[in-house]
C-alpha cells in the first residue's frame, strides 16, 4: 500500500479485517515496528476521534506522532502556477516535500467548503499532497471521502452481524448545519466491496453522486427502508445536486424508537459527533443495540491496521 486515500488503495480487504480483529485483541503486538519512525498529522479543520485515534494507533506501533493544526494562521497555496501575492504564505510543493523530510507518514484532514462542488470533488488538498510528498499519505477525511471511518464502520458491522448478508440502511437525518457528503460517500464506497443488502434512504433532493450509490437501493420512504434492517446508519449530508444547500429540516426523519421497532432488532450506528434529539432520539442512542461507542473505539484499531500496513510495506 503506497497511500491510504480510499478503499481502492486496499488490495485485500478481507486480510485487513482479519488483521483488525487481531490488533483489537493485542494492540501492542508490533510495538517495535514504528521505532524511530515519525508520523505528522495535519489538521485543516478540527477533529476529536480522528486525531486521538490516529495518534493512539501510531503510539501503539512505537511511532513518534506530531499533530499540527493548520486551521488557523498558516495558509497553504494549492493551485499550480498562481501568483502568491495574497494571503497564502507557502505553496504545497515546498510544504509537502519539507514535511516529508520530517515524517515517515503524513496524515491529512481537510473539509469540503460546500460552495463549489467542482472544487470540492477535485479533492485538491489530498491530491496535491500525494503528488508532492515523498512519503505515504493517509486520508484522515477529505472533501469527498472518509476512508478510516468507513473501514471502522465495516469492521464494526462484521463484528456484530448475525447473518452473512445483513440488510444495512444508510439513512439521512436532519441537522441544523450544512454538512459534506464525505462520510456517506465513503461508507457506500466500502459497502460496494461487500455482498450486503444496501439501502439508502433520504428525502427528495438529497441524492448522492451515482458514483457512490451504484448497487444500492434508493428508498424515499424511511419507514419502508427500515423494515427488516439489521443495521441502521444515520448521517446528515447537504444536497449534492443543489450543492451544499439545506433543503429540509424535517424532524420526522430523526431516528426514533418507533422506527427502530420496524427493523430486525437492528443495531444503530453513527460516526459521531451526533446531535441528540435532532439526528437520533436519546432512547436509541442509549439502547443496548447502539454501537456508536464501539465504533469510536474501533477507530484506533483500524487506523493501526492502516499504519501497520504502510510501515510493513516500507520495511519490505
Amino acid at each position: 500500500m503506497e497511500n491510504f486515500i480510499s478503499v481502492e488503495d486496499v488490495s485485500d480487504l478481507k486480510n485487513l479485517l482479519v488483521r483488525a480483529k487481531a490488533i483489537k485483541a493485542n494492540p501492542f503486538e508490533n510495538l517495535a515496528l514504528g521505532k524511530n519512525k515519525t508520523m505528522v498529522l495535519l489538521f485543516f479543520n478540527p477533529s476529536l476521534r480522528t486525531r486521538l485515534s490516529t495518534q493512539k494507533a501510531g503510539l501503539n506501533l512505537g511511532m513518534n506522532v506530531i499533530p499540527m493544526n493548520l486551521a488557523e494562521g498558516w495558509g497553504l497555496e494549492f493551485e499550480d502556477g498562481t501568483v502568491m501575492n495574497l494571503d497564502k504564505a507557502e505553496h504545497v510543493k515546498e510544504a509537502a516535500t519539507v514535511i516529508s523530510q520530517y515524517a515517515d507518514i503524513i496524515g491529512i484532514r481537510t473539509f469540503a467548503g460546500l460552495k463549489d462542488r467542482r472544487l470540492d470533488y477535485a479533492d485538491q488538498v489530498i491530491k496535491q499532497f500525494v503528488k508532492y510528498a515523498t512519503v505515504p499519505i493517509v486520508n484522515l477525511e477529505s472533501a469527498v471521502l472518509h476512508p478510516l471511518q468507513s473501514f471502522t464502520d465495516l469492521f464494526t458491522i462484521e463484528s456484530f452481524k448475525k447473518k452473512e448478508r445483513p440488510k444495512v440502511v444508510l439513512t439521512w437525518a436532519p441537522h441544523p448545519k450544512s454538512l459534506p457528503q464525505a462520510v456517506a460517500n465513503s461508507f457506500l464506497e466500502w459497502m460496494q466491496k461487500t455482498d450486503y443488502e444496501m439501502v439508502v434512504t433520504h428525502p427528495q433532493g438529497y441524492e448522492l453522486s451515482t458514483e457512490f450509490t451504484s448497487g444500492s437501493t434508493i428508498e424515499y420512504d424511511q419507514q419502508k427502508a427500515f423494515a427488516n434492517a439489521d443495521f441502521i446508519y444515520a448521517k446528515n449530508w447537504s444536497s449534492y445536486e443543489k450543492y451544499g444547500k439545506i433543503l429540509s429540516t424535517n424532524s420526522n426523519w430523526m431516528v426514533t424508537e418507533e422506527k427502530m421497532s420496524l427493523t430486525n432488532d437492528a443495531y444503530f450506528m453513527h460516526c459521531l459527533p451526533v446531535r441528540r434529539n435532532v439526528v437520533v432520539a436519546d432512547a436509541v442512542m442509549e439502547d443496548k443495540k447502539s454501537l456508536v461507542i464501539e465504533q469510536a473505539g474501533n477507530r484506533a484499531v483500524t487506523a493501526q491496521v492502516v499504519l501497520e500496513k504502510l510501515l510493513f510495506d516500507e520495511v519490505v
